[in-house]
């Protein structure tokens, strides 16, 4: 779940809450009952899973095959 930074327009309190993409934005301070906005932020990092490699071929373009004397 991400999360998302507010700010009132009253009292100027910044706050964050983690939510679900899918709820609604809030709309009261905590503090002031002021109404608030949400703030754009840089966002979470990005995640990648498993195994990359760009520099060793997946296969011998002569022969395809993983090993062989004229790829090495």
């Amino acid at each position: 779940m991400p999360t998302y930074e507010y700010e009132c327009e009253r009292c100027e309190y910044r706050f964050e809450v983690l939510q679900s993409i899918t709820d609604e934005p809030l709309q009261k301070c905590p503090k002031c009952k002021g109404r608030i906005r949400r703030l754009i932020g840089i966002g979470a990092g990005i995640i990648v899973k498993g195994s990359f490699s760009s520099s060793v071929p997946s296969s011998c373009s002569t022969c395809s095959t993983k090993n062989c004397s004229s790829c090495k």
